[in-house]
């Protein structure tokens, strides 16, 4: 630790001389920005190139009275200076050097077009548009063989963290479109890792728009951003391809495979992966590929076959050691004018093996006990997942939009534990060992269907339709023996065969006409309609040694559970439409009907339940400036228990634990409400955002626990009023250009506070939990050659507890992580990622801190068109699968297998192929290019 302090300290030293150095070696250019009347123009692009090649040396925008600033190191050569808005035209002007301070004062745009000019100085580097932020890709330098998440890290305002989430000027990314539709899935992971950047034209940057708001060209409802790539003219016809295949030590091996074909609005993609390197999706990228615990963050595809991020969590704590596969289809193209179509089909399968430990301090109001098990398991997994989607425009007023889908999921998992409590003075308890196998199988229909049309009077019409359809088979096998050395009760022997049949059918139905009362304001009234029928049943079979088989129902593990629910909800909504402010209001009245019945014992259950309760919610963003806004919403949201939740049936599958419902509970009542602010300054690069939010409920549901002297529990339900959880949190980042070096620095905070109100052992207790998160990041990027990105995490969490067996807790987690990656000499490229983890509240008998260091080592060769890469995971062979969980009731301590060190040795292959003319831009040549 001590290297480490040492180190960051000359580090800061040598940036503090590197900065005052540079200063006595800029100028600035400066002034007021007008239109042709002679008014302030607002969110102007202020850029500066060179003459030789218009590559841009820097960049800013005017802000709400015109004025610009412009701080650049000291040019001995020609450049350009343009001012440019979309509205009221250009200003240009040279400057044959640049070595003083310049001021230009008032300074005249005009719509006036000098073509000659405009050729030589080419797209302004950001255009801001009513509702888009787009970013001329070229205008931003990039190696060559840079991927659009490198290109998106160029860009100011967007940024993204190590888990790969991405936010713009504050905003949470959760959508990215290509030539605006999906590519494989809209969180567009795998176009950022893996489309090349020199394809890209436009980076757009919207709000995130329901379809429904999409159709009707309405203002984007929540707090979300879009990104949508579009595709250079000249490249949007061609073919790429990338491969690559690795083999390493402890038989680890790797291999990606992606195929993309690109002609006008055809789009055709083929990806596959296969490894044993704990990395279940696809990742192909310069430095770490599929490297789990390494900088990269895989693709994964779910149990339902969609694909999202996996962040991998630094130290690789995951659970066991996983072998995948994954292959892939995706299809987009527009058939006929008027109809668009996107279509994807997935395959994956997965094998993880898995030895746990587990020590368990569970906490009662008057004592204490402990809970140790050891467990080896087996999954597997395999999935088949088609998704496509149709937008039919039947005239320029009505579209109509259809998304069906079907997923089909099949597991196997084999566990064989072991595992005992004591108490305080260390005398058993009770202890349970035993083996078991299942198989389950789901399958999956869903359909989206939306109609929308508008008038010439501006009124609107839009229809929903939306089903969701599954059908869960389980088969099990359960051998266990549970002892009791308490009370002499009886000892539980099983060998057991369980069947799961399980079904879900819902339907929803919608209806909305909007019509114009005001200039800006709309009522919308309509209906939501939703039914839901739930069957769960579970059947129970005892070993017979005469038949050998299990022929013998067990009516006390035996139950048929089943649910159907109706609900009628008339609405209406007020919306607000403004230039920088929009809103919307909307209330009405839910009448709930639900129908629980059961089968038990040969004793038969029924409850229904009636209620007509309100609902409300509110959502509002006001735009203080092009890149300023202020948002905040509230809903207020009930739920009915579930059947399991509310009939008196007694679930003995786990002999420890017993559970059975309630039939008093009332539904949960709950009130949200989230708020924050957004603020971006793009003169100084300097973007900032609060955030606040939290839950408060009315009425609550928890668990009712009853421990007996075997301290085997039984659990209940009961309601409870009063818990609540509230979080905040800033965040801020700063970029800034000096020559070559471009810098980087992010942080934040975040707290969160609960209330929590529960039952141990049949007294009720207060749990008041509080945790702060401070964080820092920096990113120093020396031209193209040199990465260097240090961070820092800290938790803190702090407990407190009211009439329970301690008054309080507390927790402290140290994260630092250093990641550099450097590209001289030519053709090769060295990557690092080195971190240390302390966790101060460890049990013993579990490491409280390690370090873990990847490093890799790739050589571009025969025209870059080859790389043989070599990496070695957990250079130090400290990795650890060790961790801790603080709950209300319990504190746990778990150990995982987790990978170990290895070496990988690994050949990446790829091949473009694109139609039309040379790729000549600034920054964005190099790579190979076959021309038709």
């Amino acid at each position: 630790m001590k290297i480490i302090t040492r180190f960051n300290l000359f580090f800061i030293l040598f940036l503090i001389l590197l900065f005052k150095a540079q200063a006595q070696n800029t100028v600035t250019i400066s002034g007021t920005a007008l239109d042709e009347l002679k008014f302030p123009v607002e969110a102007a692009t202020v850029y500066l190139s060179q003459k030789k090649d218009s590559t841009v040396i820097d960049y800013t925008i005017t802000d709400k009275e015109g004025k610009f600033k412009l701080e650049i190191k000291k040019i001995n050569e020609p450049v350009f200076f343009r001012i440019s808005d979309d509205l009221n035209g250009d200003y240009f002007t040279e400057f044959s050097s640049l070595t003083e301070n310049k001021e230009l004062g008032e300074v005249s745009l005009s719509t006036a077009i000098n073509l000659n000019e405009a050729i030589i100085t080419g797209a302004p580097p950001i255009r801001i548009k009513t509702d888009t932020l787009e970013f001329n890709a070229s205008s931003f330098k990039v190696r060559p063989d840079a991927n659009v998440e490198t290109l998106l890290k160029q860009l100011p305002g967007v940024d993204i963290d190590e888990d790969g989430k991405i936010t713009v000027n504050g905003k949470e990314v959760n959508q990215i479109l290509v030539n605006g539709k999906p590519f494989f899935d809209k969180d567009g992971k795998i176009a950022l890792q893996n489309l090349p950047a020199n394809i890209i034209n436009k980076v757009q940057v919207t709000d995130t728009k329901t379809k429904k708001e999409e159709l009707a060209g309405d203002k984007a409802s929540g707090n979300n951003s879009s990104i949508n790539l579009t595709i250079d003219e000249d490249k949007n016809k061609g073919f790429m391809l990338k491969a690559l295949a690795g083999y390493g030590t402890d038989e680890r091996y790797e291999s990606s495979l992606m195929m993309n074909y690109f002609k006008g609005n055809t789009k055709l993609s083929v990806l596959g992966s296969s490894n044993n390197i704990n990395s279940v999706g696809f990742s192909m990228n310069d430095i770490f590929d599929n490297m789990s615990g390494g900088r990269n963050r895989s693709i994964m595809m779910s149990d339902n076959g969609s694909f999202g991020i996996n962040g991998i969590n630094f130290g690789g704590s995951g659970n066991g050691i996983t072998q995948s596969n994954i292959g892939g289809i995706n299809y987009s193209d527009t058939w006929a004018k008027d109809i668009d179509v996107n279509g994807s089909y997935f395959y994956t399968d997965s094998d993880t093996k898995n030895n746990n430990r587990t020590i368990q301090q569970n906490l009662l109001p008057n004592n204490t006990y402990t809970t140790e098990s050891v467990s080896t398991s087996r999954d597997q997994s395999s999935n088949h997942n088609f998704t496509t989607n149709f937008e039919v425009k039947i005239d320029s007023t009505s579209s109509i939009w259809f998304e069906p889908g079907y997923a089909y999921n099949k597991t196997k998992s084999f566990n064989d534990f072991r595992n005992f409590s004591v108490n305080e003075l260390g005398e058993l308890l009770n202890e349970s060992t035993g083996t078991s196998n299942n198989e389950q199988t789901k399958q999956t229909f869903s359909n989206n269907i939306n109609f929308f049309k508008s008038f010439k009077n501006k009124t609107q019409i839009s229809l929903g339709f939306s089903n969701n359809n599954s059908r869960d088979k389980g088969d099990g096998i359960n051998v266990s023996n549970t002892y009791f050395y308490q009370s002499g009760d009886a000892d539980d022997i099983r060998n057991q065969y369980t069947q799961d049949r399980n079904r879900q059918d819902e339907f929803e139905f919608n209806f909305e006409y909007e019509l114009p009362i005001l200039d800006s304001a709309n009522l919308a009234i309509g209906v939501d309609y939703t039914i839901r029928n739930l069957r769960d049943n579970t059947y129970t079979f005892d070993y017979d040694e005469v038949f050998g088989d299990y022929v013998n129902e067990n009516e006390l593990l035996s139950f048929e559970l089943s649910s159907d629910f109706n609900s009628v909800n008339p609405f209406a909504t007020y919306k607000i439409r403004k230039k920088k402010f929009n809103a919307s209001f909307s209330g009405g009245v839910e009448f709930l009907t639900q129908k629980n019945s059961g089968n038990y014992m040969s004793e038969n259950y029924y409850l229904k339940q009636n209620y007509a309760l309100p609902t409300f919610s509110v959502n509002g963003n006001y735009r203080m400036g092009k890149g300023s806004s202020i948002y905040a919403n509230y809903n207020y949201e009930v739920n009915l228990p579930s059947a399991q939740q509310l009939l008196p049936i007694e679930n003995l599958a786990n002999p420890l634990n017993t559970y059975i419902g309630n039939p008093d509970l009332e539904p949960t009542k709950t009130h949200s409400i989230y708020a924050g602010w957004n603020n971006f300054n793009f003169q100084s690069k300097t973007g900032y955002n609060i955030h606040f939010g939290g839950n408060f409920q009315e009425v609550g549901i928890t668990n009712y626990r009853i421990i007996d002297e075997n301290f085997a529990t039984t659990s209940t339900y009961r309601n409870v009023k009063g818990n609540y959880n509230l979080w905040g949190g800033i965040n801020f980042n700063k970029s800034f250009t000096k020559d070559q070096n471009k810098f980087r620095v992010g942080g934040g905070i975040n707290i969160n506070h609960s209330n929590n109100k529960g039952f141990v052992d049949g007294e009720e207790f207060i749990s008041k939990n509080y945790s702060i998160t401070p964080r820092i990041n920096f990113n120093w990027d020396l031209g193209n050659i040199l990465t260097i990105n240090p961070s820092y995490n800290l938790r803190y969490q702090f407990n407190q507890y009211e009439n329970y067996r301690i008054e309080e807790s507390t927790n402290i987690v140290h994260n630092i992580k250093l990641t550099t990656t450097n590209y001289w000499p030519k053709n090769f490229v060295f990557g690092n990622d080195f971190g240390y983890t302390y966790n101060s509240n460890i049990a013993d008998g579990f490491k409280k801190d390690f370090f873990l260091w990847n490093t890799s080592l790739a050589y571009n060769f025969w025209k870059d068109q080859l790389t043989f890469k070599v990496k070695v995971y957990d250079v130090l062979n400290q990795n650890t699968g060790d961790r801790r969980t603080v709950s209300d009731t319990y504190i746990s301590d778990v150990q995982n297998d987790v990978l170990q060190r290895y070496v990988m040795f690994s050949l990446g292959f790829k091949l473009d192929k694109f139609g039309g003319k040379s790729d000549k831009r600034p920054g964005r040549g190099g790579r190979i290019m076959i021309f038709d």
